[in-house]
């Protein structure tokens, strides 16, 4: 029964010292601070890897540009250059050595007679046959030759420097010395001269008219220029062409436009720009078409509403000989050809038709073409034509 409550006691112990100890520790617990924050450590930073040295990058190649205060220019063609021409006095010059003996046959046959020793009827007969065929024509020939028998001895010696004097005289005779050879170039009232010029196609007519217009230039005239020949394709780009190299204005029209249009406008712009000629191309065609002679005096009359035609050239070639002449006869029913233009008369052709054609027409040689060259267009100069025919080579 002891043993009982001894074991009993014991155990109250037991049980009182574990509660004790419980609590003893919850209150320990509950004052203790509170346990610190663990907070995790900063990691150190990683050091900075050492730079590798990158491989130097090769410098861009510099791309070729334009400076931004110089933008680049647009191409654009060069203006030609404006040409000065030759005074026309000093392209007479030339008349020697274009009009040689050993190239033209009517100075040739003159010169023949200077050269012969006697003055026989075969020497006539031949002087005669090469006057003819130079195109002097049986008129002027017969006329010649009759005056040089009369003044030459008749007994048949010939005397060079009498024959020379005596060929001169009569020479100067047929072309005539008396005549005016001036252009008419200066309207009145204010206006333009008007110059249409007219002409086969082939006789070098649009080359003339380029050519004039540099005499015209070198003259101090102001000068426009009537591309009036629509129906050749090129003939207003050639005359564009000649204008530019001396600064004269030159009007056109659309292709196979009104031919009278365009001579129109031109003669309209010359009045207005207040220049002193104005100088119109005109078609050329064959002659034989009843057409193109119509349509010149249209031309014409149609021009003449701004302001009076004050010279109508006709350009002939001179080396065409007799069918110059009938185209001559044909232009001068259509319109009133004041003045001739003989192109191309240089050793090719044949001299008489200078005295021919004023015989047929009734009106003077103005200007004559020496050659290919641009300056190659001069007055008409009697004396200086004769002489140079006479001029020994």
């Amino acid at each position: 029964m002891i043993f009982w409550y001894v074991m009993a006691a014991l155990a109250v112990v037991l049980v009182v010292a574990a509660v004790t100890i419980v609590v003893g520790r919850r209150s320990a617990v509950s004052s203790a601070p509170p346990p610190a924050e663990l907070v995790a450590p900063e990691p150190e930073p990683a050091p900075e890897p050492a730079p590798v040295p990158a491989p130097a990058a090769p410098e861009p190649a510099e791309v070729a540009t334009p400076a931004a205060t110089e933008p680049a220019e647009v191409a654009t063609p060069a203006a030609p250059v404006r040409e000065t021409p030759e005074s026309p006095a000093s392209r007479l010059t030339r008349l020697r050595r274009r009009l040689s003996a050993s190239n033209n046959p009517f100075a040739r046959g003159l010169l023949g007679l200077l050269s012969a020793d006697r003055l026989d009827a075969e020497a006539w007969d031949d002087l005669e046959a090469t006057l003819i065929t130079s195109d002097l024509g049986v008129g002027p020939t017969d006329e010649l030759i009759t005056a040089l028998r009369r003044e030459l001895a008749v007994d048949g010696s010939s005397d060079p420097e009498q024959a020379r004097r005596v060929l001169r005289t009569e020479l100067l005779k047929l072309l005539g010395t008396d005549v005016d050879r001036s252009l008419r170039v200066t309207g009145s009232d204010g206006l333009p001269g008007v110059v249409l010029v007219v002409g086969v196609n082939g006789t070098g007519k649009t080359t003339t008219i380029g050519k004039l217009a540099r005499v015209l230039v070198a003259e101090d005239h102001s000068v426009v220029l009537a591309a009036a020949d629509t129906f050749r394709a090129a003939a207003a780009d050639q005359l564009q062409t000649w204008g530019s190299r001396v600064g004269v204005r030159v009007v056109r029209g659309p292709e196979g436009g009104d031919p009278a249009s365009v001579a129109f406008d031109a003669v309209e712009a010359g009045i207005v720009d207040a220049v002193d000629v104005v100088v119109v191309d005109t078609a050329g065609r064959l002659h034989t078409k009843a057409g193109l002679m119509d349509e010149l005096g249209k031309i014409k009359r149609v021009i003449e509403r701004k302001a009076p035609v004050t010279e109508v050239l006709l350009v002939i070639d001179a080396t065409t000989g007799q069918n110059g002449l009938a185209q001559a006869r044909v232009f001068a029913e259509v319109v009133d050809v004041t003045g001739i233009v003989l192109s191309k008369l240089d050793g090719s052709a044949k001299g008489g038709i200078v005295v021919a054609v004023q015989r047929e027409l009734g009106v003077p040689v103005k200007l004559i073409g020496l050659g290919e060259g641009p300056d190659d267009l001069a007055p008409f100069d009697p004396d200086g034509f004769v002489d140079a025919l006479l001029a020994e080579s």
